[in-house]
């Protein structure tokens, strides 16, 4: 059925071809511009276009440890484990402390 369906769609589309004018332009020479400053030629719908990662700085190809943040998030994270790393030590302190036993 599906067979049949495929078929016919397919045929359809030859006989009276696709809709005119609905497609965007397409760029064959667009350019990609990274924020580390590489540039490269890429095909899209657009003519010009700025992106944050490209492969020539994206960890995963350079190896390297690169933390992208907009907003301040990894500060507000770092300094948060800092305040509960502070606050386990000291809590491990005072277990540490032996009690003193009353004597009777």
């Amino acid at each position: 059925m599906i067979i049949k369906y495929c078929f016919l769609l397919r045929s359809l589309i030859l006989l009276f071809g696709m809709k005119k004018d609905i497609h965007p332009k397409y760029f064959d020479k667009a350019e990609a511009t990274c924020a580390c400053g590489a540039k490269f030629v890429v095909g899209s719908t657009v003519e010009s276009m700025k992106v944050e990662i490209c492969s020539q700085c994206h960890p995963f190809y350079t190896g390297q440890t690169k933390i992208v943040d907009t907003a301040g998030r990894v500060q507000k994270f770092e300094a948060r484990l800092k305040k509960t790393e502070a606050l386990k030590a000291k809590k491990t302190k005072k277990k540490s402390i032996p009690k003193k036993k009353k004597s009777k």
